[in-house]
């Protein structure tokens, strides 16, 4: 395979402090032929600077472009164009937030090349910024939610051809045909996962969860907003006043 044949999107926004710990969790993949593509969603620090200071060093191709419409959606929708553009056959996405394991791009690229057309991992939240209790936390809110949108009106239907799972827009990857076919991802602010989601179920059956892609997710968020906020925000509740993007 080729570093065009498969790429990888991370949307990014004032993410300078914490990029590096995503682009050396890239760096240490067991499968390093894909290109990275950091979407820069108007930064005001200096997240392009790392981006490009690390594709000095980087095994495989880096490039960065801008996305000057507020968003991770645009960001996300932006990128994988770009990608696709490019050439790029499959497409993976995570968050400049996120710590993939060193097999997450591996298991990506062998559930897609199995024939699948979107593939969702697994989360857990990050050790370095919660502890045990913070992690747990973490989890009961993702099962919580998982649960809670499986039963949702929105989610059921006969157009759907696919049952609900829900998944983390942070770990997931894609064939080209498929997400141009669906539409893409929806051009808004976060939460976009969810409408993502179902406009690929309603395109296609051939959604697999794989237990070998695992990322670990920022939690904070939960600093951010707050127990009970948080809990609103993965049951589909909205922000309410507070930023969709907490930095």
């Amino acid at each position: 395979m080729t570093g065009t044949d498969l790429w990888v999107v991370v949307p990014a926004f004032d993410e300078a402090a914490r990029i590096g710990a995503t682009l050396h969790a890239l760096a240490a993949q067991t499968d390093r032929a894909f290109t990275l593509l950091v979407v820069d969603n108007g930064s005001t620090d200096t997240t392009a600077d790392a981006v490009r200071a690390f594709a000095a060093r980087a095994p495989f191709p880096v490039h960065v472009i801008d996305e000057p419409e507020k968003g991770v959606g645009c960001a996300v929708d932006t990128g994988f164009r770009h990608a696709i553009a490019a050439g790029a056959r499959l497409i993976a996405r995570t968050d400049a937030d996120c710590l993939p394991g060193p097999g997450w791009v591996a298991a990506a690229r062998a559930a897609l090349d199995a024939g699948a057309g979107l593939v969702c991992g697994k989360i857990t939240a990050r050790r370095d910024e919660h502890g045990p209790a913070g992690r747990a936390f973490f989890a009961g809110l993702v099962a919580l939610a998982s649960a809670f949108g499986r039963i949702r009106p929105a989610h059921r239907g006969d157009g759907y051809l696919a049952p609900y799972r829900m998944h983390a827009g942070n770990n997931m990857a894609i064939t080209a045909g498929l997400y141009e076919a669906c539409g893409g991802m929806p051009r808004r602010p976060s939460p976009t996962d969810r409408l993502f989601l179902n406009r690929v179920r309603a395109t296609t059956a051939a959604i697999v969860h794989s237990r070998d892609m695992i990322v670990e997710n920022s939690t904070r968020r939960i600093r951010a907003y707050g127990v009970v906020r948080t809990a609103k925000w993965y049951l589909d509740q909205g922000s309410g006043p507070l930023t969709p993007d907490p930095r």
